[in-house]
């Protein structure tokens, strides 16, 4: 007798975090941007409507650049509201990247009209000076629907800036690489050194200058 073997498939995000809250407007909350060497943090917050829900979000690490793009036009269209923020390299240079990452929720929900009444932010620390009810939902990206549109609008955002700013500061593939420690990048700051837009307070970045 022959077996065989079916490998499951992972189970998509859902709306079973926000709905047991039972409180309308609850906001997903993620960032990206806190392993690169260049370039702001980034976040978004959006509250989804469940009458409303693009086919197809994911964690944006698990969709292809296309996908990505698609998704976030239609949840820019379709969500009750949402907001993308930043903190700045300065910003993270001075408060260290935690913090800046939290920086930049804290604005994304700020931004938001309606006003949430919840939010659900991605990892395993809320940031300070929240000014309504939060929970932390560790890898939230991949469970609850909110956060990954929210992990979506962040990843397209900051992708535009890094491929912007590569087109002024050519040679260290920030378009394809936005900003993180590739091959490539640590190669060009060997070869043409740190600019404006690199995290100085970052171990590869801090030890060039010294």
């Amino acid at each position: 007798m022959t077996l065989t073997l079916t490998r499951t498939a992972r189970p998509l995000p859902d709306l079973s975090l926000e709905t047991a809250l039972g409180v309308p407007l609850v906001a997903g909350v993620d960032e990206v941007g806190r392993g690169p060497l260049a370039g702001p943090v980034t976040a978004a917050a959006v509250i989804l409507d469940p009458a409303r829900l693009p086919a197809g979000i994911d964690d944006s690490k698990r969709l292809r650049e296309p996908a990505r793009l698609r998704l976030a036009e239609e949840i820019r269209l379709s969500a009750v509201a949402w907001a993308v923020a930043h903190a700045s390299v300065d910003e993270i240079d001075t408060l260290n990247i935690l913090q800046a990452s939290h920086l930049a929720m804290l604005r994304a929900l700020s931004a938001l009209q309606p006003v949430a009444t919840h939010a659900l932010i991605d990892g395993n620390r809320l940031p300070r000076d929240l000014t309504i009810p939060a929970q932390c939902v560790v890898k939230g990206d991949s469970l609850s629907l909110s956060i990954a549109a929210a992990s979506i609008l962040a990843k397209v955002e900051r992708d535009a800036i890094m491929s912007e700013l590569s087109l002024t500061n050519p040679g260290y593939g920030w378009e394809k690489n936005a900003g993180y420690p590739s091959p490539a990048h640590l190669k060009a700051l060997q070869e043409r050194g740190v600019t404006p837009h690199h995290r100085r307070s970052f171990a590869p970045v801090r030890k060039m200058l010294c």
